[in-house]
């Protein structure tokens, strides 16, 4: 993917999103990123680091991004938020949780809906892939949502995106 698409399609959502043309809403399951992709495409960019699964962190999480966001008056070509989601943090994303460690809870469907709702100002959630093959996590069960990618690592991605200008923050 080229910096012009990675531009393209995160204005492409966002005007989407905002205005009602929706370009890339038919997406089958969330993209794979490159390292060599991750970009900062914004004066103040930033990256939650989330690898914990409480729920009650997670919603804290959103919360601060929420406030984040409204600083800038919700306006996603001055802020890039991301989510980098590794270890338990990943549940929060997915469709079901039979079949991972986490089969035995119950999650509240508004956590996603949270999400949902924040990447309509643009955030973004990176996914792990290395969580899902030490964990035997069936990559098909993540939300299909446009907001959500893979990535190699999630640590590395962090690494990478500090390296980019970003800053670091995890909740907790």
């Amino acid at each position: 993917m080229t910096d012009s698409t990675l531009s393209t399609t995160r204005r492409s959502l966002l005007v989407g999103a905002a205005g009602g043309l929706v370009a890339a809403s038919a997406q089958a399951a969330p993209q794979a990123l490159a390292m060599t992709d991750l970009k900062k495409e914004a004066d103040v960019a930033c990256l939650y680091h989330c690898d914990y699964g409480a729920p009650e962190r997670f919603a804290q999480t959103l919360n601060n991004i929420s406030n984040h966001y409204s600083v800038y008056g919700a306006d996603p070509f001055s802020l890039q938020l991301v989510i980098v989601a590794h270890s338990a943090a990943v549940k929060f994303f997915l469709s079901s949780l039979e079949g991972s460690p986490w089969k035995d809870e119950t999650l509240d469907p508004a956590l996603f809906e949270r999400a949902t709702a924040l990447a309509k100002n643009g955030l973004k959630v990176h996914l792990c892939e290395i969580t899902f093959k030490r964990l035997k996590l069936d990559k098909a069960k993540v939300k299909d949502a446009p907001f959500i990618s893979f990535v190699p690592s999630g640590v590395a991605t962090v690494a990478v995106l500090q390296s980019k200008g970003f800053a670091y923050l995890k909740v907790g």
